[in-house]
This record gives C-alpha cells, structure tokens and sequence, in this order.
C-alpha cells in the first residue's frame, strides 16, 4: 500500500508543480499516448523522452546513495520489473504483457480524459496520480509495476543481467499499451477536446 501512495502521490505533486511547464510529462509511454490521440506534437516526442529516461536514470542514482546508506546494503532486484521468476508472485511472461499493456492503456485513458477541455482541468493531477496508485495496487505482484519504460530502465541496470533481460517487456507493453489508448481515444473521445 505505501508503495502504491508512494508513486501516486508522486505523480499528483509533481504534476501541479511543473505541469504547467512540461505538460506533467514523466513517462515515454504517456507522451507516445498523447502524440497518438493527437494531443501532443510529434516533433517534441523524442526529446521528451530522452529526459524522461535520462530523469528515471537520475532518480535511481538518488535511490541507490540512499538505499546503500545502510549497512548490509544489497542492491537485490532494486525494485526492478520482471516476470516468471522475477514476478513478485511468479506469474508469466504474457501475464505481465497483458497486465501492463491494460493497465497502461486505462493510465492513458485517465490522463486525456482529465486533461480534456471538456473536464475539470483543477482535478486532472488528482485523478492521473490516483489512478497510478490504483494501478500499483493491482500489479504491484504482477510485475512489480512498470506502465513507464523511465522507471523501469534505471532499476534493470542496477539489479543486473536478469532484469536486464526481461526489459524489453516493460518497454513494449507500456508502449503497445499507450498506442491502443491513443487510438481508442482518438476515434471514440476525441470531439471532447
């Protein structure tokens, strides 16, 4: 549970205070969703992207100085994602795709409808930042939740060759996962904005 707060707690904070500045982008897969429903330009995509990765990589670093500040410190799996098993619960590899390619799928429907001009825009970090939380709560298990290739990519590194290998995957399917919202949006939600 407090992992789950922790993350969507993040996301509520972080986007008030710099969504007026960056969009509250802090993930590839959400500004690939927003390029796809036609709500962000293509031409900023992959910068945006870059940042979000080297921002993961950052954040990691800041995690590790603080995790290792305790003696007996192990890196272990650092909290990396993974499946079979590196699942927290040993589930499967289409398990995993199908869980975050859903999930990221319904973080990406949230995002543009609380963004829409139709919606109450004062609201919109509340609801994205809860329905991270809700996400983490059900996949926490599953994968140890990804929905963002950024947050996924600095922990593989640290937790070494096995997470390594299974990275691929919480790229992928956040991805795929943000494209079918993007799609899904674009043909069925799209006259709201």
């Amino acid at each position: 549970m407090g992992v789950s707060l922790a993350f969507g707690l993040t996301v509520v904070t972080m986007a008030y205070a710099v969504g007026p500045i960056s969009g509250g982008h802090f993930n590839p897969a959400v500004t690939l969703g927003l390029v796809v429903a036609g709500r962000h330009p293509k031409s900023d995509a992959l910068g945006y992207m870059i940042s979000q990765v080297l921002g993961g990589l950052a954040a990691t670093g800041v995690l590790y100085v603080i995790a290792s500040g305790v003696d007996g410190f192990q890196a272990g799996g650092f909290a990396s994602n993974g499946f079979g098993e590196h699942s927290p619960a040993g589930y499967s590899m289409v398990a995993a795709l199908v869980c975050e390619v859903v999930l990221t799928c319904f973080f990406l429907l949230v995002i543009l409808g609380a963004t829409a001009k139709a919606s109450t825009p004062a609201m919109a970090g509340l609801a994205i930042g809860l329905c991270l939380t809700l996400i983490h709560l059900v996949s926490i298990p599953v994968t140890n939740t990804s929905v963002n290739p950024a947050r996924s990519t600095g922990p593989a590194l640290v937790a070494g060759a096995e997470a390594l290998g299974q990275l691929w995957l919480f790229w992928v399917a956040p991805l795929a996962g943000a494209v079918l919202a993007g799609v899904l949006y674009k043909c069925c939600f799209a006259d709201k904005d």
